[in-house]
């Protein structure tokens, strides 16, 4: 029992004592912390009055600096106001010292005014006494001579303008016959010298090319069956192929030349390839065509790139392309235009004119002969259209629509390109006027029986004795497709004139096609 009370008074005891030590300890750090808040405080008072001072030192040193830069403005300004002062003040004196200047030449003028009136009145004194001496003198010789001076001078007068009337005249004609000679010789040396310095091929168009062969044997697989490879080719292409005895040979006729490279294309691919028949045959020749107009533009390109020649719109550049597959009077119209080009430049280079537009129109003059659908128009007129159209330059419109005298000349260079093509297809043997007509009257044909409805393709062949007409099924039965045969023979018979006779042959055709699957 005793025990357990010393116990409880220890615990007591301890307690007390622990609390006093914690109270103690607790009363230590707060007075610490007192101290060390006291401290900070003391060292953030004296780091703001360091940083005041810094700041007032600083805004010091910026009012000193801006009251430095403002007294130096201040300065500067009243130096240019002091300048500008003393300008003004010489420029005051400078005016007042000319006025000075003026003030006394005037005072001279005046003195001298004054002089010159005095011997004016003494000169006019005396030039009335000379006046009547000659006055005397004058009536005395027109005793004499027994005219009056104003007739003695009108005489002199007609007789001065009828001497340089007859000088004149003289020299005029010494002068237009001197101008007439010098021309002449002058375009005689021009032309002389285009020729001369122009390279000139003779190019005669053929209506037949000539497909050569391997062997014999090909020649009845290009036939066919019956002969429904040789017609599914003639009827794709517009060519007549000639399979005769000709050993290693197949002729193709068409008065066309497109069409006559489109079928020799085909043929050569066709038999390269071995696969002959109608379908193979119209997909080849659709490659053939695609293919051929391709380069066609690449012929206009390089035709314009050769000649130097840049700007052409495309549509130009095609056109120029399909003058190596058309003729004129036998001459290849390109190869013609090209010399064209090439003269015209050189004669407006002699001359000093435009050369560009020279050489643009001459490439350009005979541009109306290519486009398909052949209006009742003149070729020139037609192709000043189309340059017209595409945007070409007036003088290059004009030396086209020109070059035959269809329309008035209004450029300079249209009498060269007139020249130029005369010298191009004048010389001997380049050109064939009956090839000309003959292919005219094959087109001619042609676009008669094509001016019928229903009517698809049609094609000149043999030389023009016979027109295949290519019908579409869907429009033309087969009793229209006999009308029609009969009613293009009785138009060809009024409205055209050709030897022999013309058979007439109407083809219409009709496919099923159907696909396993």
């Amino acid at each position: 029992m005793d025990i357990a009370i010393y116990i409880i008074l220890s615990l007591i005891v301890g307690i007390a004592i622990g609390r006093y030590l914690l109270a103690l300890l607790f009363t230590k750090q707060t007075q610490e912390a007192q101290e060390k808040v006291k401290s900070i405080i003391k060292e953030a008072d004296q780091e703001a009055e360091h940083l005041k001072k810094k700041k007032l030192l600083e805004a010091k040193e910026k009012f000193l600096q801006l009251k430095s830069e403002h007294e130096k403005e201040v300065s500067q300004r009243n130096n240019t106001i002091s300048q500008k002062e003393n300008t003004l003040r010489q420029k005051e004196q400078s005016v007042n010292q000319k006025l000075e200047n003026l003030n006394r030449e005037k005072q001279e003028l005046d003195a001298t005014r004054k002089q010159l009136d005095k011997l004016v009145e003494v000169n006019e004194s005396k030039s009335e006494e000379v006046e009547q001496i000659k006055l005397q003198h004058i009536k005395q010789l027109e005793g004499i001579a027994g005219v009056t001076a104003e007739e003695a001078k009108n005489q002199l007068v007609d007789s001065l303008r009828e001497e340089a009337r007859s000088q004149a005249i003289s020299q005029i004609k010494d002068i237009v016959d001197e101008a007439k000679l010098t021309a002449t010789k002058e375009a005689k040396k021009v032309v002389i010298q285009t020729i001369q310095r122009t390279a000139t091929e003779s190019a005669i168009e053929n209506t037949v090319s000539i497909f050569n062969i391997e062997n014999d044997e090909i020649k009845g697989r290009i036939i066919g069956r019956e002969g429904r490879n040789i017609r599914a080719l003639e009827a794709a292409t517009g060519v007549e192929i000639i399979v005769d005895d000709t050993p290693e040979a197949i002729i193709l006729s068409g008065f066309d030349p497109v069409r006559r490279e489109i079928a020799r294309l085909a043929l050569h691919r066709l038999v390269t390839d071995g696969r002959i028949h109608p379908a193979r045959i119209e997909e080849v020749v659709a490659k053939t065509r695609t293919q051929i107009e391709d380069e066609i533009v690449e012929i206009g390109e390089r035709t314009a790139i050769d000649l130097g020649i840049h700007g052409l719109h495309p549509e130009l550049i095609r056109m120029v392309g399909r003058m190596r597959y058309r003729s004129s009077y036998g001459q290849n119209l390109l190869q013609h235009s090209r010399e064209v080009a090439n003269f015209a430049a050189t004669m407006a280079a002699e001359l000093g004119l435009n050369v560009k537009h020279a050489k643009r129109a001459g490439l350009l003059h005979d541009i109306g002969k290519v486009p398909d659908d052949n209006p009742e128009l003149p070729h020139a007129i037609l192709g000043m259209q189309l340059a017209e159209k595409y945007k070409e330059h007036p003088d290059v419109c004009n030396a086209i629509g020109a070059h035959h005298d269809e329309v008035e000349m209004t450029a300079m260079i249209s009498p060269i390109v007139q020249a130029c093509d005369a010298i191009s297809g004048a010389r001997p043997g380049a050109r064939r006027e009956v090839v000309e007509s003959y292919i005219k009257r094959l087109k001619e044909l042609e676009d008669l029986a094509l001016s019928y409805p229903g009517v698809e393709k049609t094609f000149a062949i043999q030389a023009g004795r016979e027109l295949r007409v290519i019908v579409e099924s869907e429009k033309i039965s087969d009793a229209q497709a006999e009308i029609l045969a009969a009613d293009i023979s009785n138009r060809i018979q009024t409205e055209m004139t050709y030897p022999g006779q013309i058979k007439v042959t109407v083809i219409r055709e009709i496919r099923s096609v159907a696909y396993a699957k």
